[in-house]
């Protein structure tokens, strides 16, 4: 059976919740209809019903981005062939171009993806790791999908075998924000001239916006280890998602020019110096990358925790979390808010260090419904 949880209960008690499984796995419906508009709810929200595949047979997947004006449709990174997918609606998957110098060497490749438009001309995004760097650039992005060449708005960011950040986004600010990590070098993460464990704030032509918390330096927040989930609630506040190290990992509440104290301390310190996380895991349990809000409610992916949290605001500041579908699909690397009201979330068995089944790695679809309380 899967938990029906419980609004108000205390994040360290939802914690033992981590266990919690649901059923099998459907076959998939092979619908190639356009998805319905999105349901109208009110407040926070429950998966519901059985996942459904919206595709399959993906390599490495890392990000997934919804094509605007065009429901039910993506465009899909595959971090370890640098290659761009485009998810039709009936699950088809067509490669649309392969970034330019993009090497994958441990977790670094083609990482985050956001779309833009820009006078006139919609921007692909991209955060890749090359043979030297992490960087972000952006590619025109034809009518007929078709990629142009890349235009390179950061390079120099520092990247390593793993700690490389990658997610990008664009805030209701308009302005573009992305995570990059410690590079494997902790004591970065605290020196605000680098741009090591950073969450970074730029704007879409990749200058510093003259409301950064510093001056002239794309750093938006520091003391991060390695962030790979920022979702924006309808306040417009930014939470970003953070592996830890063998300790805790967290999600946070980014304020601009905030210490979130790594490699000082590791989850909830109590230190005036820094800010603590609104709610923190054991690795095991999480391993957190992709992060989105729907209705009220944030959605995590895990990777070694292999489901997918639900994590609801509290008036502490804190945030309740219910598992699902744990130990169901194996390691999940994205999640995404579909144009049809449900939650799209992406399997991450390919990436070396999953057990794939036959159809991996995939993007499945579950329903959501108003929280059950009870």
């Amino acid at each position: 059976m899967r938990p029906r949880p419980l609004l108000l209960v205390s994040a360290a008690c939802a914690l033992l919740l981590a266990g919690c499984t649901g059923t099998a796995m459907p076959e998939p419906s092979g619908s190639t209809q356009t998805p319905e508009p999105a349901p109208a709810r009110v407040g926070p929200v429950q998966p519901a019903g059985d996942p459904e595949r919206v595709a399959s047979g993906l390599t490495s997947p890392w990000s997934v981005v919804p094509l605007p004006d065009s429901p039910g449709e993506a465009l899909v990174s595959e971090r370890d062939t640098g290659v761009v997918r485009h998810l039709a609606t009936d699950g088809t998957l067509d490669v649309i171009g392969t970034v330019p110098d993009v090497e994958h060497r441990g977790e670094g490749g083609l990482l985050g993806l956001a779309i833009a438009e820009r006078g006139g001309v919609r921007w692909l995004y991209a955060y890749t790791t090359t043979a030297t760097d992490n960087r972000i650039v952006r590619m025109p992005l034809g009518d007929d999908l078709e990629l142009g060449d890349p235009e390179r708005l950061h390079t120099g960011l520092p990247s390593a075998r793993n700690h490389n950040g990658g997610r990008i986004a664009f805030g209701p600010d308009g302005m573009l924000y992305a995570t990059v990590g410690d590079a494997g070098v902790p004591e970065r993460a605290q020196d605000p001239t680098s741009l090591s464990g950073k969450i970074l704030r730029m704007t879409p032509e990749g200058g510093v916006p003259s409301d950064n918390p510093y001056p002239g330096s794309l750093v938006y927040s520091l003391g991060h280890r390695n962030p790979q989930g920022i979702a924006w609630d309808d306040a417009g506040q930014l939470w970003a998602a953070e592996f830890g190290q063998d300790t805790w990992d967290e999600v946070n509440r980014i304020e601009p020019g905030g210490n979130y104290g790594w490699p000082v301390v590791e989850g909830r310190a109590d230190d005036p110096r820094f800010i603590d996380p609104s709610v923190q895991w054991n690795p095991d349990e999480a391993s957190p990358s992709g992060l989105a809000y729907v209705d009220g409610t944030f959605f995590l992916a895990s990777l070694k925790g292999e489901r997918v949290w639900a994590l609801y605001p509290m008036a502490d500041g804190r945030l309740d979390a219910v598992a699902w579908f744990a130990g169901e699909y194996g390691r999940i690397r994205d999640v995404v808010p579909a144009s049809d009201g449900s939650l799209w979330f992406v399997t991450n068995n390919t990436d070396g260090r999953g057990d794939p089944s036959p159809e991996d790695d995939r993007i499945m679809s579950v329903r959501l419904v108003e929280l059950q309380e009870g």
